[in-house]
């Protein structure tokens, strides 16, 4: 079994065909045991994803750029501004729940958001993080999973400064009535670099020796 976690960040563009090749051939290496697993920090290109519960209605322009995907959830818009973390770790030797590792990730998600004085919430039945307004709740981070054999694939995206008229083509995680929101509209001013290291630290609280998700 091999134990390390590398932690790979892309600073510039990833096309998202790209990454999804990509994280497919790292999951088969873990599968065989041939990789160790793998933190992915990138930013995409302008694209709108579709998950494996998105409905067409709810693409509001279908002139955009957009694409089906096999990670689970539903539509959602990806790009410059925005954290992504792609999570490739063995369920095998961690903790074989799918409910306990969404959860997992939000709260990697709210200890994360927690370190720049943000709020963030869960609300029952809608996955993603949360943050109460005075109009209600605005969504600063998503999520769209998928496992294969108990290897985890995608992962999060977290709004840093993201252009969020985006988000005005689609029902975001199909859900209306709700906003978007980001940590600049908050008044947070902080870089990808600063998001990154709390990401890790707290990525080791929730999955590393001491966590739900620890190595076995």
């Amino acid at each position: 079994m091999i134990n390390e976690i590398e932690w790979k960040t892309s600073n510039n563009l990833v096309e998202y065909d790209f990454a999804v090749s990509e994280m497919k051939k790292r999951v088969l290496e873990i599968k065989k045991n041939s990789a160790c697993e793998m933190i992915w920090l990138l930013e995409h290109n302008s694209i709108l994803t579709a998950g494996t519960s998105a409905k067409l209605e709810d693409l509001k322009n279908s002139d955009v750029n957009f694409l089906y995907t096999g990670r689970g959830g539903q539509w959602t818009w990806h790009g410059p501004g925005q954290r992504v973390v792609y999570l490739m770790l063995n369920l095998k030797n961690r903790l074989q729940d799918v409910k306990a590792y969404i959860y997992a990730l939000e709260e990697l998600i709210i200890l994360t958001l927690k370190d720049f004085y943000v709020d963030g919430i869960r609300i029952n039945g809608q996955p993603g993080v949360w943050v109460k307004d005075n109009n209600g709740c605005d969504k600063i981070a998503a999520l769209g999973i998928r496992i294969s054999s108990w290897i985890t694939f995608h992962g999060i995206s977290i709004n840093v400064n993201p252009n969020l008229d985006e988000f005005n083509n689609i029902v975001p995680c199909g859900i209306k009535n709700s906003g978007v929101t980001s940590f600049y509209k908050l008044g947070k001013k902080i870089s990808l670099k600063e998001l990154d290291i709390s990401l890790k630290n707290n990525f080791n609280k929730v999955f590393g020796n001491e966590g739900l998700f620890k190595l076995k």
